[in-house]
């Protein structure tokens, strides 16, 4: 098990319903999130790949896997972020997403860094 304190990253997920490129009557519901990944560790780390776990309110389940994100595989210093976009469709107005990325230490330890679940609703679907 690697040392949690020497390789570290923190993910912060933020979601964004998009109603312009969404559909509601044919069930097409598109959002964003944008990722913050900071190395809080005290080794650089490189993304390699990605694995996400979409769930609909139906409970019907997507995975996804990858290499990097957004094609690119980032490379974070220590004290480093790398932020990005992407998106996903639903057929359900609210659902959620989780995940891991697969990192490679510069000292060639592999370890996960955790992609906390996050809340992808319309506006007021919640209360």
């Amino acid at each position: 098990m690697p040392n949690t304190e020497k390789y570290k990253i923190d993910v912060r997920p933020m979601p964004q319903f998009i109603p312009d490129q969404s559909d509601q009557e044919n069930q097409r519901y598109v959002f964003t999130y944008t990722v913050t990944i900071t190395n809080s560790g005290a080794v650089a780390a490189q993304l390699v790949s990605r694995h996400w776990i979409i769930t609909d309110a139906n409970n019907e389940i997507q995975e996804v896997r990858g290499l990097g994100v957004i094609g690119k595989q980032p490379l974070l210093q220590p004290g480093e972020s790398f932020e990005y976009t992407s998106g996903s469709v639903l057929t359900t107005p609210v659902g959620t997403m989780k995940g891991t990325y697969q990192m490679v230490a510069e000292d060639g330890t592999h370890f996960t860094a955790d992609i906390p679940e996050f809340v992808l609703a319309i506006p007021r679907a919640l209360h």
